[in-house]
């Protein structure tokens, strides 16, 4: 991984935040609902690693695989919606509006929570 400086991480950041809003609804859904899911298949793991070994640390070291597979995988968490989207939104990013704002937030937090 190359070193990407601080200037040029705050336009990606941006950039990834207005490129949220403008994502259709169906991929948003998508990826929202995906990121429900494998999370909660990286709690249950963490869950049963921990009650198979009785090593509490061992299934703390393994939850965050998750996470990374998360980020690989480029699926939608609500935190990371909740951050991204309004610093677009305070930027003044083109297109980039409080309702759509509000439209991919709910539709993210639809996808995360919906199988539970």
């Amino acid at each position: 991984m190359s070193y990407v400086p601080p200037k040029e991480l705050a336009a990606r950041i941006l950039d990834a935040g207005e490129s949220k809003v403008f994502m259709s609804t169906r991929d948003t859904l998508i990826r929202a609902f995906m990121a429900g899911a494998l999370l909660g298949l990286a709690a249950a793991f963490a869950v049963s690693v921990t009650v198979r070994t009785g090593e509490p640390l061992l299934g703390a070291l393994l939850f965050p695989v998750g996470f990374c597979m998360l980020y690989l995988l480029g699926f939608d968490l609500l935190t990371g919606v909740f951050t991204l989207v309004p610093l677009a939104l305070l930027d003044r990013r083109p297109g980039v509006t409080v309702p759509g704002m509000l439209r991919n937030w709910g539709l993210v937090f639809v996808g995360n929570f919906a199988g539970r």
